[in-house]
């Protein structure tokens, strides 16, 4: 009996294995985006249904509202509100997620408001805010804050809390001040998971983004999908629906970069693993 052929030997075998190579070369996100593209035009073709226009009849949609001027002032609003927002967040963020992580008091006096305004659906909060605040920006922007605000500081706090306590006692060690250990140790070793909770805090402040321009103050990216809903227009806000999410992954593809800067210590190999 003859051996069998090796793979590199088969006839086709050295002409796959190189088709095979290519396929994993190619990039996972661009090749994922074009199959659900191609599963929603799909869809939206067989299943003849006004909820679910195909992908291109929504672009349309897209190009039409573009050329008409309404999503350029529209996205306008609603970055300023976003941007607004989010550095409110941030700093609010930061600064009480790093007392509560380093010191106690600080955390027992203020975890369980974090804790059970995170738990918290943060739109309930809109009604409040629009009393107080009146149906304007402020309205917006402090539901913005209220959305992202709670999961940076819990992030942050764990982040600190996990910076081992032998590279704190060298530095006092040193001579180091307090404020020394916690702006050259404590947050640097922290940046990884701070960032992280930045990530989240980026996501979820879009979506009191366009919740708040919705139910508070119809202006913005809001005042289009509520609008085209109250047309039953599903391709307008589906149109809309993808300026939203562009705007949300352009954000954390800022976050992201700025990550990159700030944990460029952490080894490459441990970040691929992630």
């Amino acid at each position: 009996m003859t051996a069998p052929t090796p793979v590199e030997h088969r006839p086709g075998g050295a002409r796959r294995r190189p088709a095979a190579a290519r396929l994993r070369r190619l990039p996972a996100a661009p090749v994922s985006l074009a199959a659900g593209a191609a599963v929603w035009e799909a869809v939206g073709r067989t299943a003849d249904a006004s909820a679910l226009p195909p992908l291109s009849t929504v672009l349309d949609r897209l190009v039409e509202a573009t050329r008409q001027g309404t999503i350029a002032s529209s996205l306008a609003d609603s970055l300023v509100n976003l941007a607004l927002g989010l550095v409110i967040s941030l700093a609010a963020g930061l600064l009480v997620g790093t007392a509560m992580g380093r010191w106690r008091r600080v955390d027992a006096a203020l975890g369980v408001y974090v804790h059970a305004l995170l738990a918290a659906p943060s739109l309930v909060f809109a009604p409040v805010f629009f009393s107080l605040l009146g149906a304007g920006r402020a309205s917006i922007v402090a539901v913005v804050v209220t959305y992202a605000v709670f999961v940076v500081v819990v992030n942050t706090a764990a982040g600190v809390r996990s910076v081992p306590p032998h590279l704190v006692e060298m530095a006092h060690s040193y001579g180091a001040s307090e404020r020394q250990v916690l702006v050259r140790v404590v947050l640097p070793a922290a940046a990884p998971l701070i960032m992280a909770g930045v990530r989240l805090g980026v996501g979820r402040a879009v979506t009191g983004m366009i919740n708040g321009e919705m139910f508070i103050s119809v202006v913005g990216l809001g005042r289009l999908v509520t609008e085209a809903g109250g047309r039953f227009d599903s391709a307008g806000v589906l149109a809309v629906l993808l300026i939203v999410i562009a705007v949300a992954l352009a954000a954390l593809a800022l976050v992201q970069a700025v990550d990159r800067t700030v944990t460029r210590w952490v080894p490459r190999t441990w970040k691929e693993e992630r």
